[in-house]
């Protein structure tokens, strides 16, 4: 009499000998160097703000800006917009478009003589002009990077060209914010390989907040809350790294705690002065103890920060910051040196 078991078990010993020859294999981690290397093209991803940085992304002012009309005052802002088209311009003077490209080429320049490589944005449209301000649509993290949602209806969507912007370079995306989460990266800093820091405020709620904690978390990260003040949109605003060790800080803009904080973790933080321009804060580390930041900065802080070893280029900028940020928030990091 005929049988089928002897060939169903040895089907069962053939699919056992493969599964334990070629079965699942957890380690290394995902983020790890070696095998983001090998599966991924390159080492995605940051755990600081101050490590040689190599690549970054971008988007060079372009024919979104189109929307501005320069017939559209709103008195209470002092500049212009439309509350029912959602766009707004918050500085009286508007540049030529010609003039805003010229100094973000500028920095893009300044970042790849840095040694960094400059990755584009494409197809931005409907007015969203803030997509000049990368930094706010993604936070890269080791092994990838977390697609914000952005707070303002006139950025809303930014996030669909960031998503195909990063799946063209290659980059993994680890989180994309959703439900009603909000947070941008310009309220996002790492403050060393094990600790970031995230300003909550109208642009950045719990539930973004928690969402990106639970990214973090997964690579053993702890991450601090910042209440800012008011009606302050990000920390980067009041607060750069400069180096392991050292800080830029804007000090009203900060809560004593976190000031403390940081003296707990041994970075020392350089107090900026009222001669000093603001945007000088929103600047970018490229290495560290070497930044690029605007015009503006005072002899005294200046003097203070090259005390410390550090490098200043001034890269102009006045004319982009017009449109609400500066040279940090222009710039989304997506590869940098571990500095540990």
């Amino acid at each position: 009499m005929m049988t089928t078991k002897a060939p169903a078990q040895k089907d069962t010993a053939v699919y056992s000998a493969t599964i334990k020859l070629f079965g699942s294999e957890p380690d290394p981690v995902f983020e790890d160097r070696g095998r983001m290397e090998r599966l991924w093209g390159r080492n995605w991803g940051c755990n600081n703000d101050v490590g040689q940085i190599h690549a970054v992304l971008m988007h060079r002012p372009g024919s979104e800006f189109d929307v501005i009309d320069r017939n559209k005052t709103i008195e209470q802002t002092g500049g212009y917009g439309d509350v029912d088209e959602g766009w707004y311009w918050q500085s009286r003077d508007i540049p030529d478009l010609e003039e805003l490209q010229a100094q973000h080429d500028g920095l893009a320049n300044a970042l790849r003589a840095e040694g960094a490589e400059v990755i584009y944005l494409e197809g931005v449209t409907g007015g969203r002009f803030k997509s000049v301000y990368t930094r706010d649509s993604c936070i890269a993290v080791p092994g990838g990077a977390i697609v914000t949602r952005l707070a303002p209806r006139m950025r809303q969507g930014e996030e669909q060209v960031v998503t195909r912007a990063l799946a063209r370079a290659g980059v993994p995306i680890l989180r994309t914010l959703q439900g009603r989460a909000m947070a941008e990266g310009g309220s996002f800093a790492w403050l060393n390989s094990k600790t970031a820091v995230i300003g909550r405020g109208i642009r950045q709620n719990d539930e973004g907040i928690a969402q990106i904690r639970d990214v973090l978390a997964h690579v053993g990260v702890e991450l601090l809350v910042v209440d800012l003040r008011g009606y302050d949109i990000h920390i980067d605003g009041h607060f750069l790294m400069i180096a392991q060790d050292l800080a830029l800080v804007w000090t009203q803009g900060l809560p004593f705690t976190f000031l403390e904080k940081l003296k707990e973790l041994g970075i020392r933080a350089i107090e900026m002065s009222e001669a000093d321009n603001r945007w000088i804060v929103n600047g970018i580390a490229v290495r560290p103890r070497r930044v690029l930041m605007p015009d503006g900065i005072s002899d005294a802080t200046r003097s203070e920060l090259e005390a410390e070893g550090v490098e200043i280029v001034i890269v102009p900028y006045d004319r982009m910051q017009m449109n609400g940020g500066g040279i940090h928030c222009s710039t989304s990091p997506l590869i940098r040196e571990s500095v540990n």
